[in-house]
């Protein structure tokens, strides 16, 4: 074997979903029904 010893990298990608993580109670689930923030994604683009 040449070269130092390779450590475990973590995972580059991972999948992630909010609906799993947010309670279905949530303080967040009432208000999302009343605030739009699909003009957002114009700001965070270059992110």
């Amino acid at each position: 074997m040449m070269g130092p010893k390779q450590e475990a990298q973590g995972a580059l990608f991972y999948e992630f979903s909010l609906e799993d993580h947010v309670s279905q109670v949530h303080l967040l689930r009432s208000i999302d029904r009343f605030v739009d923030l699909g003009d957002i994604s114009q700001y965070l683009a270059d992110f």
